[in-house]
């Protein structure tokens, strides 16, 4: 459905000026505030997210092709989301009522559980863990939880497609209702990485510069993945697995701000949530039904990814 400027304008007008209900029965009214507004408010959160907690995990990793889902978040979202399909769970009594669907959450629990057990597997290696030891923890982990994914759908084909077009990430779920039990989280998570621009700065010198100045390695990279984690999981949970953003958002925001986590965490949270927002956009606009989001960012991200390793590939794996 498309308005022109004017439906817009007396759109808010009848939501400023009206009582309530005369806004309800304004039709763009209706279908701006509630339907495509909260859409927007996921979608910048989404990409935000995304963006942060990627510049998050390539300071980490010390390497600019991390991505958010690097230790196992999207393969446990994937994995929460697709038991709490094909057994039907729902919500009854209290947690019915939180504005969040099953889905939704079971994705959530997934995601930090596979996050968790990336940490608890890596530190049988190294107490703290090292970041090499977390990388392969959280590298076997999605390998084993996507395995467990392909037997499930397997066994329960029948919920085939309504599992993949989640896995490809859509802002479909979003309303009002959700907003305030997801965006709080994400809110949180990327706190915890603003609040540890220095650390991340530190961390980029090596991990002997950085201790030699202070810094206890192992236990700011453990803060910084947590927060990074919670902030992947929640914008996962709210709409499935959206590609490229928290990889190719840092990369463009890097070539103008520079490698100061100071500048560039806040700047690719704004190139991320303009980048989800452009490319839901696009989902809607591009053929006779709605795709899902996931196809759009990689269509477009793939091709940036491969001009930046066909222009910088000497550099691209360290800063």
């Amino acid at each position: 459905m498309r308005f022109s400027l004017e439906d817009m304008y007396q759109a808010f007008l009848s939501l400023f000026n009206g009582t309530g209900k005369a806004a309800l029965e304004n039709t763009a009214a209706l279908v701006i505030f509630e339907i495509r507004l909260p859409r927007v408010i996921l979608a910048m959160a989404v990409g935000a997210s995304l963006a942060v907690s990627g510049a998050a995990f390539q300071g980490i990793f010390r390497n600019s092709l991390a991505d958010p889902y690097v230790i196992g978040a999207s393969s446990g979202a994937a994995l929460g989301a697709t038991l709490a399909m094909v057994t039907g769970l729902s919500f009854a009594g209290p947690l019915g009522s939180i504005g969040v669907s099953p889905v939704s959450l079971c994705a959530f629990a997934g995601s930090l559980g596979a996050v968790f057990l990336a940490f608890v597997i890596s530190r049988s290696v190294e107490n703290p863990p090292s970041a090499v030891a977390l990388l392969l923890a959280g590298t076997a982990l999605g390998t084993f939880f996507s395995s467990f994914l392909s037997l499930i759908l397997a066994l329960k084909d029948r919920d085939l497609h309504r599992v993949y077009y989640w896995l490809l990430g859509s802002l479909n779920g979003a309303s009002w209702p959700e907003l305030p039990a997801i965006l709080p989280v994400m809110f949180i998570g990327c706190l915890i990485v603003f609040l540890s621009h220095r650390p991340l700065d530190l961390l980029l010198q090596g991990e002997e510069v950085a201790e030699s100045l202070g810094a206890d390695v192992r236990k700011t990279r453990l803060i910084i993945a947590l927060g990074a984690s919670l902030a992947v999981a929640a914008a996962v949970s709210a709409a499935g697995v959206v590609g490229f953003v928290g990889l190719i958002a840092p990369h463009s925001v890097r070539m103008v701000t520079g490698p100061s986590h100071r500048r560039l965490l806040p700047a690719s949270a704004l190139a991320g949530a303009l980048l989800v927002v452009l490319a839901d956009i696009a989902a809607r606009a591009i053929g006779s039904m709605e795709l899902p989001i996931g196809v759009i960012t990689s269509l477009g991200g793939a091709p940036f990814f491969i001009y930046l390793l066909a222009r910088h590939g000497r550099h691209l794996g360290r800063f």
